[in-house]
């Protein structure tokens, strides 16, 4: 034995890893009892070689022979916490510290798993311990400073941050702590600092990335962008510095983000973070060949997967963003499980994500389990701005008798949000009213923009300002009422809700279900879109008497509509969608599949960015096939922006489910198409049975699936009526109350006022209400 253990040293210092690890596996297998020296030797090597799964094994396997070898227990533990299994970790140092309870690596090893854990009086109670016996020790001073983060016992976390660096200004970890702490507690500003005071002393790359980051992540995108153009001109190949650029500028210049992007991917290949910021990027570049982007986005996801498997919140966010839109039914359940990992998503604030889990609900539970990750975001959000109040105006404003409206989105553009909210601007009753809207939009004013903001009183437009002054500004100009129309949606601000800057908030028009705030009063709907239970809605409804959504001029203009429904020259229907592949699911296209291999010779239209991939234009091709219906029987239109007059070519527009269309659902029916929808129990469900049933098509709209195969089927085979729906839907439509602007804005101001009026009565003084 000792000549094969000499023998697999030799290699070891020669360089020879994987000879040398192969003599000692092989070793230890035939001579299980070798001496305990050899497993800690060996299983210490193979952590620091960073061989975690093969340590932890061995580990067990010493353990199998030697059970009370603290030592061992320790290598375990700490190779179960670098494989992420802390649960799993923590049993092992536990095990190992019944062995020695005094033994101080154990004990260090445990406080750091618990810090892990979010166990934070945990790791004070072992920290404080190990700290009394060495308190020159900057590494404890620091791990005692996380367990009191994470303890909320923010000034004294500070306190040993501060003095960790003190001890060993070197200590990179503890001025990255220190400044994270500022962030969270103070401000990016006192971040900000903190790392310049680092950067005079030492020249690291984590602490000028951590500058920029805190800098972006302060909504100073601008101060960010220069100070790492700067760091690029002496450090053109540092790869952290073209991954940061790449975050900041990709909202304001997409195409340099890319290129950016790309270089940090070339200069570090093997890290997945820097392909998965690639793959984001790719997957929403909506310039140049957006089909092209999309392709390259579905080849670098499948290259960061081969890195290793995909994790945590924002790797799998973007996963699901690519799989979804290229159809990739499989892929997509692969990854992402609908509890688990929409849990996760709200557990770590990533309320984004949330909106893609509504395509997947399937069953009862599946929509409670939604109303519940919606709470568990919400819950988290309001108890951190709990650390933050605002500064309540003392004195109430001057009294002119008008209600004050804030409008809160960052969509106030050439976007459908503000194409159906431009009625409110255009009606606003001046006598009674004041508006105010917010907007945070990072890209240039265009002139719909212009336009709302020459219509209301107040446009407040912040490009670079934190949530909390967002909150803040809107408090200072003293609301009576603030409605969010974006919910979470890209440059929104829906946590500035969780402060309440204003004494009712509502939600409106852009997020589908309820947001998780109980800081937000009303959800704005109508009759149809009431849920089957109450408790699928968190918010109380505010009800308009007959449609939530108008349909104004500048969103549905007189676009050349086709006489005949294409049928009559074809001879065969053409079934399409408009919709958003998020909203697809695999058993959702096989409907469709159906519903087309039920009508003879009838064709299926996508028209869709997407259908310009190769892997959409397969995945949604065999689903259809696996029906019956062959692949010359579908069609791709790969068009984004453009799709208004395929309408002309398309006979019946199949909603998606369970989540369905609202502005593509309002589209179809404007160029004389009918829309067939399922109706489910949820708000997302319901959104296109609101719009049929407001035009008087309520025959389109089907409960159960057997239903709406039977209206689409029958439909199909009405000729006469689709040529009559062709002719009279636009009509029809404005003379809806979707057509209606004037009397919807005076509907829903007049639902405004009814609201504020009770809530200053219900909230009026004792006194006040006497001398009244």
């Amino acid at each position: 034995m000792p000549h094969r253990i000499a023998e697999a040293e030799a290699a070891l210092q020669a360089g020879r890893l994987d000879e040398g690890i192969a003599l000692i596996e092989s070793l230890l297998t035939e001579e299980p009892r070798s001496p305990q020296r050899l497993y800690q030797n060996f299983t210490s090597l193979l952590y620091r070689k960073g061989l975690y799964e093969k340590g932890a094994d061995w580990s067990r396997a010493g353990l199998e022979v030697y059970p009370r070898d603290a030592d061992l227990w320790n290598i375990l533990g700490v190779c179960l916490r670098r494989l992420g299994r802390p649960e799993e970790a923590l049993k092992a140092l536990n095990a190992g510290l019944k062995v020695q309870p005094k033994n101080e690596g154990l004990q260090q090893n445990k406080g750091n798993v618990l810090n892990d854990l979010k166990d934070g009086p945990g790791a004070v109670a072992i920290f404080s311990r190990l700290v009394r016996n060495a308190p020159t020790n900057a590494e404890m001073q620091r791990a005692l400073g996380r367990g009191l983060w994470r303890s909320e016992e923010f000034d004294k976390a500070e306190m040993r941050f501060r003095l960790a660096a003190r001890l060993k200004p070197d200590l990179i970890d503890a001025w990255l702590d220190l400044s994270a702490l500022l962030a969270e507690t103070k401000s990016s500003d006192a971040a900000v600092a903190v790392l310049e005071e680092a950067l005079k002393s030492q020249d690291s790359p984590r602490l000028m990335e951590a500058k920029a980051v805190a800098l972006r992540r302060g909504q100073k995108l601008r101060l960010s962008e220069a100070y790492i153009l700067e760091v690029l001109k002496t450090r053109p190949d540092e790869p952290w510095a073209h991954y940061q650029l790449g975050a900041v500028i990709s909202d304001i210049d997409r195409p340099r983000a890319n290129t950016h992007l790309r270089r940090a991917v070339e200069l570090k290949p093997d890290d997945r973070d820097y392909r998965m910021a690639l793959v984001e990027s790719l997957v929403r570049s909506r310039h140049g060949n957006e089909a092209a982007h999309l392709d390259d986005a579905y080849t670098e996801l499948k290259a960061a997967s081969a890195l290793g498997p995909l994790s945590g919140p924002a790797q799998l966010k973007v996963a699901s963003e690519v799989l979804s839109r290229v159809a990739d039914f499989e892929g997509l359940d692969a990854v992402c499980d609908f509890k688990a990992t929409g849990r996760m998503w709200a557990e770590e604030g990533r309320h984004t994500a949330l909106l893609s889990q509504l395509s997947r609900v399937k069953a009862p539970e599946d929509r409670d389990e939604l109303i519940f990750q919606h709470r568990t975001w919400g819950e988290l959000v309001q108890g951190r701005v709990k650390r933050y109040p605002l500064r309540r105006p003392k004195a109430p404003r001057p009294e002119n008798g008008k209600i004050r409206i804030g409008i809160m989105s960052s969509d106030l553009r050439m976007h459908p949000v503000a194409y159906f909210s431009l009625p409110l601007f255009e009606n606003i009753p001046r006598d009674r009213f004041e508006i105010y809207c917010y907007s945070y939009y990072q890209g240039q004013e265009d002139s719909l923009q212009k336009r709302i903001a020459d219509l209301v009183d107040v446009f407040r437009w912040e490009q670079e300002i934190s949530d909390f002054d967002a909150a803040q500004m809107i408090c200072d100009d003293q609301l009576d009422m603030l409605i969010e129309l974006g919910g979470s949606t890209h440059m929104n601000k829906l946590n500035v809700m969780a402060w309440k800057p204003a004494p009712l908030q509502a939600s409106w028009l852009g997020y589908p279900h309820s947001s998780g705030l109980d800081t937000i009063d009303y959800l704005i709907i109508d009759p149809y879109l009431v849920p089957s239970r109450r408790e699928l809605l968190i918010e109380k409804p505010l009800l308009m008497p007959s449609s939530w959504i108008a349909m104004g001029e500048l969103a549905f203009p007189e676009r050349p509509m086709a006489a005949e429904p294409p049928v009559v020259a074809n001879g065969y229907v053409t079934f399409g969608t408009a919709n958003n592949p998020y909203k697809y699911s695999r058993a959702m296209v096989a409907e469709w599949a159906k519903v087309t291999a039920a009508v003879p010779g009838s064709r299926f239209m996508f028209v869709r960015p997407e259908g310009g991939t190769a892997a959409f234009r397969d995945n949604i091709t065999a689903i259809f096939e696996a029906e019956g219906v062959s692949r010359d029987r579908l069609r791709f239109e790969a068009v984004r922006g453009a799709h208004m007059p395929f309408y002309n070519e398309m006979d019946i527009s199949l909603d998606t489910f369970p989540q369905t269309g609202g502005t593509t659902t309002c589209e179809s029916l404007w160029m004389g198409v009918p829309v067939v929808t399922l109706v489910g129990a949820g708000l997302f469900e319901r959104l296109s049975c609101s719009i049929l049933g407001n035009a008087g098509l309520h025959d389109l709209c089907a409960g159960d699936m057997d239903g709406y195969r039977d209206a689409a089927v029958k439909l199909a085979g009405d000729v006469e009526r689709l040529r009559k729906l062709r002719r009279e839907l636009r009509p029809t439509l404005k003379a809806s109350r979707l057509g209606q602007t004037k009397t919807f804005a005076a509907d829903f101001y007049k639902m405004l006022e009814a609201a504020v009026t009770a809530h200053k009565a219900a909230n009026e003084t004792p006194a006040a209400k006497a001398l009244a």
